[in-house]
Protein backbone atom coordinates (compact mmCIF):
# COMPACT_ATOMS: atom_id res chain seq x y z
CA UNK A 1 0.00 0.00 0.00
CA UNK A 2 1.33 3.43 -0.94
CA UNK A 3 0.35 6.35 1.22
CA UNK A 4 0.23 9.72 -0.46
CA UNK A 5 0.41 12.75 1.75
CA UNK A 6 0.69 16.36 0.74
CA UNK A 7 2.63 19.04 2.56
CA UNK A 8 0.95 22.41 2.69
CA UNK A 9 4.05 24.15 3.95
CA UNK A 10 5.73 26.95 2.04
CA UNK A 11 8.43 24.52 0.94
CA UNK A 12 6.14 22.30 -1.11
CA UNK A 13 3.46 23.64 -3.39
CA UNK A 14 0.53 21.33 -4.06
CA UNK A 15 -0.33 20.94 -7.75
CA UNK A 16 -3.91 20.01 -8.59
CA UNK A 17 -4.94 19.33 -12.19
CA UNK A 18 -8.46 20.31 -13.25
CA UNK A 19 -9.22 18.14 -16.29
CA UNK A 20 -12.54 18.96 -17.87
CA UNK A 21 -14.64 20.77 -20.44
CA UNK A 22 -16.07 24.30 -20.61
CA UNK A 23 -17.29 24.05 -17.01
CA UNK A 24 -13.66 23.67 -15.97
CA UNK A 25 -12.27 26.03 -18.62
CA UNK A 26 -14.46 28.93 -17.49
CA UNK A 27 -16.37 29.47 -20.72
CA UNK A 28 -17.73 33.01 -20.97
CA UNK A 29 -15.91 34.21 -17.86
CA UNK A 30 -13.08 36.74 -17.61
CA UNK A 31 -9.64 35.56 -16.47
CA UNK A 32 -9.57 34.77 -12.76
CA UNK A 33 -13.21 33.69 -12.48
CA UNK A 34 -12.99 30.07 -13.66
CA UNK A 35 -13.43 27.11 -11.31
CA UNK A 36 -9.67 26.40 -11.09
CA UNK A 37 -8.94 30.08 -10.40
CA UNK A 38 -11.56 30.42 -7.69
CA UNK A 39 -10.67 27.09 -6.09
CA UNK A 40 -7.01 28.04 -6.01
CA UNK A 41 -7.87 31.38 -4.39
CA UNK A 42 -9.99 29.72 -1.69
CA UNK A 43 -7.35 27.09 -0.92
CA UNK A 44 -4.62 29.69 -0.61
CA UNK A 45 -6.84 31.84 1.60
CA UNK A 46 -7.08 28.89 3.99
CA UNK A 47 -3.33 28.40 4.11
CA UNK A 48 -2.96 25.67 1.49
CA UNK A 49 -0.21 26.55 -0.98
CA UNK A 50 -1.91 25.13 -4.05
CA UNK A 51 -1.79 25.70 -7.78
CA UNK A 52 -4.85 24.49 -9.66
CA UNK A 53 -4.00 24.00 -13.34
CA UNK A 54 -6.83 24.69 -15.75
CA UNK A 55 -6.86 21.83 -18.24
CA UNK A 56 -10.42 22.51 -19.34
CA UNK A 57 -11.27 22.67 -23.04
CA UNK A 58 -14.64 24.01 -24.09
CA UNK A 59 -16.66 21.53 -26.12
CA UNK A 60 -14.59 18.58 -25.02
CA UNK A 61 -16.24 15.19 -24.68
CA UNK A 62 -14.89 12.38 -22.54
CA UNK A 63 -13.14 11.12 -25.68
CA UNK A 64 -11.44 14.48 -26.14
CA UNK A 65 -10.26 14.49 -22.55
CA UNK A 66 -8.92 10.97 -22.95
CA UNK A 67 -7.03 11.95 -26.11
CA UNK A 68 -5.21 14.83 -24.42
CA UNK A 69 -4.57 13.18 -21.07
CA UNK A 70 -0.81 12.89 -21.56
CA UNK A 71 -0.61 16.56 -22.47
CA UNK A 72 -2.61 17.53 -19.39
CA UNK A 73 -0.39 15.45 -17.13
CA UNK A 74 2.67 17.39 -18.29
CA UNK A 75 1.99 19.78 -15.39
CA UNK A 76 3.12 16.92 -13.10
CA UNK A 77 0.16 17.15 -10.69
CA UNK A 78 -0.11 15.67 -7.23
CA UNK A 79 -3.86 15.14 -7.59
CA UNK A 80 -6.59 15.42 -10.23
CA UNK A 81 -10.15 16.75 -10.34
CA UNK A 82 -11.82 15.00 -13.27
CA UNK A 83 -14.88 16.77 -14.72
CA UNK A 84 -15.89 15.38 -18.11
CA UNK A 85 -19.04 14.06 -19.73
CA UNK A 86 -21.37 17.06 -19.86
CA UNK A 87 -20.94 17.32 -23.63
CA UNK A 88 -21.43 13.58 -24.01
CA UNK A 89 -24.84 14.03 -22.42
CA UNK A 90 -25.71 17.14 -24.42
CA UNK A 91 -24.93 15.24 -27.63
CA UNK A 92 -26.80 12.15 -26.51
CA UNK A 93 -23.76 9.92 -26.85
CA UNK A 94 -24.08 6.37 -25.60
CA UNK A 95 -23.34 6.21 -21.87
CA UNK A 96 -21.26 3.12 -22.57
CA UNK A 97 -18.90 5.31 -24.61
CA UNK A 98 -18.60 7.81 -21.78
CA UNK A 99 -17.94 4.92 -19.42
CA UNK A 100 -15.13 3.52 -21.61
CA UNK A 101 -13.39 6.88 -21.90
CA UNK A 102 -13.61 7.82 -18.22
CA UNK A 103 -12.60 4.30 -17.25
CA UNK A 104 -9.48 4.61 -19.42
CA UNK A 105 -8.60 8.01 -17.92
CA UNK A 106 -9.06 6.74 -14.37
CA UNK A 107 -6.96 3.66 -15.14
CA UNK A 108 -4.04 5.81 -16.30
CA UNK A 109 -4.34 8.11 -13.29
CA UNK A 110 -4.46 5.11 -11.00
CA UNK A 111 -1.36 3.61 -12.59
CA UNK A 112 0.43 6.88 -11.89
CA UNK A 113 -0.66 6.78 -8.26
CA UNK A 114 -2.61 10.03 -8.52
CA UNK A 115 -5.51 10.66 -6.12
CA UNK A 116 -8.63 11.63 -8.07
CA UNK A 117 -11.84 13.47 -7.32
CA UNK A 118 -14.40 12.42 -9.93
CA UNK A 119 -17.11 15.01 -10.50
CA UNK A 120 -20.33 13.49 -11.76
CA UNK A 121 -22.75 14.92 -14.27
CA UNK A 122 -26.45 14.52 -15.03
CA UNK A 123 -27.88 14.07 -18.51
CA UNK A 124 -30.36 16.61 -19.92
CA UNK A 125 -33.90 15.57 -18.87
CA UNK A 126 -35.17 15.66 -22.47
CA UNK A 127 -33.15 12.51 -23.21
CA UNK A 128 -35.46 10.46 -21.03
CA UNK A 129 -35.41 8.77 -17.66
CA UNK A 130 -33.74 5.57 -18.86
CA UNK A 131 -30.86 7.42 -20.52
CA UNK A 132 -30.49 9.69 -17.50
CA UNK A 133 -30.26 6.78 -15.07
CA UNK A 134 -27.71 4.96 -17.22
CA UNK A 135 -25.64 8.12 -17.64
CA UNK A 136 -25.65 8.97 -13.93
CA UNK A 137 -24.63 5.41 -13.04
CA UNK A 138 -21.45 5.72 -15.10
CA UNK A 139 -19.86 8.04 -12.55
CA UNK A 140 -21.02 6.21 -9.46
CA UNK A 141 -19.87 2.85 -10.83
CA UNK A 142 -16.46 4.10 -11.93
CA UNK A 143 -15.82 5.89 -8.64
CA UNK A 144 -16.44 2.61 -6.85
CA UNK A 145 -14.44 0.55 -9.34
CA UNK A 146 -11.36 2.77 -9.12
CA UNK A 147 -11.71 3.70 -5.46
CA UNK A 148 -11.64 7.43 -6.12
CA UNK A 149 -13.40 10.26 -4.35
CA UNK A 150 -16.78 11.11 -5.84
CA UNK A 151 -18.81 14.31 -6.01
CA UNK A 152 -22.12 13.27 -7.59
CA UNK A 153 -23.07 16.43 -9.53
CA UNK A 154 -20.60 19.18 -10.41
CA UNK A 155 -23.36 21.77 -10.99
CA UNK A 156 -25.20 21.04 -7.75
CA UNK A 157 -26.86 24.17 -6.39
CA UNK A 158 -26.36 26.07 -9.64
CA UNK A 159 -28.15 24.28 -12.46
CA UNK A 160 -31.51 25.74 -13.41
CA UNK A 161 -31.01 29.01 -11.52
CA UNK A 162 -30.99 31.93 -13.99
CA UNK A 163 -29.26 34.15 -11.44
CA UNK A 164 -26.28 31.80 -11.32
CA UNK A 165 -25.97 30.99 -15.01
CA UNK A 166 -24.99 32.88 -18.11
CA UNK A 167 -27.58 33.66 -20.78
CA UNK A 168 -27.15 30.24 -22.39
CA UNK A 169 -28.54 28.66 -19.22
CA UNK A 170 -25.72 26.11 -19.20
CA UNK A 171 -22.53 27.79 -18.05
CA UNK A 172 -22.32 29.28 -14.55
CA UNK A 173 -21.53 32.91 -13.83
CA UNK A 174 -18.73 33.95 -11.49
CA UNK A 175 -21.25 33.72 -8.64
CA UNK A 176 -22.34 30.28 -9.79
CA UNK A 177 -18.76 29.06 -9.88
CA UNK A 178 -18.27 30.37 -6.34
CA UNK A 179 -21.14 28.17 -5.17
CA UNK A 180 -19.67 25.15 -6.97
CA UNK A 181 -16.34 25.78 -5.24
CA UNK A 182 -18.02 26.18 -1.85
CA UNK A 183 -19.99 22.95 -2.21
CA UNK A 184 -17.17 20.80 -3.59
CA UNK A 185 -14.53 22.18 -1.21
CA UNK A 186 -14.96 19.48 1.47
CA UNK A 187 -14.26 16.83 -1.18
CA UNK A 188 -11.25 18.78 -2.43
CA UNK A 189 -9.90 18.91 1.13
CA UNK A 190 -10.44 15.17 1.34
CA UNK A 191 -8.57 14.81 -1.96
CA UNK A 192 -5.64 16.72 -0.56
CA UNK A 193 -5.50 14.42 2.47
CA UNK A 194 -6.38 11.30 0.52
CA UNK A 195 -4.44 8.08 0.81
CA UNK A 196 -4.66 5.63 -2.10
CA UNK A 197 -3.77 2.04 -2.63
Amino acid sequence: MIFIAFSTSAEAELRILGLGDSLMAGYGLPPGDSFPDQLQEVLRATGIDATVTNAGVSGDTSAGGRARLDWALASDPHAVILELGANDGLRGLEPSETRRNLDAILTVLGEKGLPVLLAGMLAPPNLGQEYGAEFEAVYRDLAEKHGVLFYPFFLDGVVGDPALNQQDGIHPTKEGVAIIVERILPKVRELIDHQTN
